[in-house]
């Protein structure tokens, strides 16, 4: 495998061409970003820690019948992962009240939901990725009604098998956002990342925050959270 040129960089990563036209490498970078860019920063090893935290997450999904984009870990900070089409819409799982669900609904945070909630944000980022209902995304031609119910059986999927991961480490899965693609032949996959940059992560006996909230809400000991996920992570994927 041969990387190329740069195609695309992100807040938080790089995407290369490679000789296969299928294929991309993704770069992680150390750069942290929170309320739409708005808030600036970088932490040290978080380019590696989301990267080699990913990789456990995406081999143990796919192991569980997850479809990804994910085909393999070539450093530190990079992936080679098949090219796709990012649909532009995150997919929010909510388990737990945090963020802004608790500020825009005005209830407490922590609180744990009868129910699976989920939201569907707009990627746009002049707009700060607005939430929108499925009659947007199908007005806005961002999916299908049919693909949009393959989306919300996929993402509930990702969730039941993700709190039971994290349910090992001792770590409650409050929320997370992913990223859908659709590879060439037209199938949906998970894309993009799964890390304490996509989700909020509590300890179960200390409620401590294991996420990007530390840097959110200048809370300190980033890296050491991002550290003791990946470290609790191994051991839950290995045991």
């Amino acid at each position: 495998m041969e990387k190329k040129e740069m195609l695309y960089e992100g807040k938080a990563k790089q995407v290369f061409a490679t000789d296969k036209a299928d294929e991309v490498v993704v770069r992680y970078k150390d750069d942290a970003t929170a309320f739409n860019a708005q808030k600036r920063g970088s932490f040290a090893r978080k380019g590696e820690l989301n990267n080699a935290i990913s990789t456990l997450i995406f081999e143990y999904l796919a192991k569980n019948g997850i479809p990804t984009h994910f085909i393999e870990k070539l450093g530190d900070i990079e992936q080679l992962v098949k090219k796709v089409d990012i649909i532009p819409l995150e997919m929010v799982v909510r388990n737990y009240v945090a963020g802004s669900m608790a500020q825009r609904l005005g209830v407490e945070e922590g609180l744990k939901s009868p129910v699976t909630i989920f939201d569907l944000c707009y990627k746009k980022d002049e707009l700060g990725d607005p939430l929108i209902n499925d009659h947007h995304a199908v007005f806005l031609g961002a999916a299908s009604y049919d693909e949009l119910k393959e989306m919300y059986a996929l993402t509930d999927k990702i969730n039941q098998l993700l709190i039971a991961l994290f349910d090992k480490m001792n770590i409650i899965l409050v929320d997370f956002k992913i990223e859908l693609g659709k590879t060439s032949d037209g199938k949906i996959v998970l894309a993009d990342e799964i890390s304490p940059d996509t989700c909020r992560l509590w300890d179960k006996d200390t409620m401590k925050k294991l996420d990007k909230d530390r840097f959110r809400r200048d809370l300190g000991e980033v890296t050491e959270a991002y550290e003791e996920i990946y470290d609790r992570l191994q051991k839950a994927v290995n045991s």
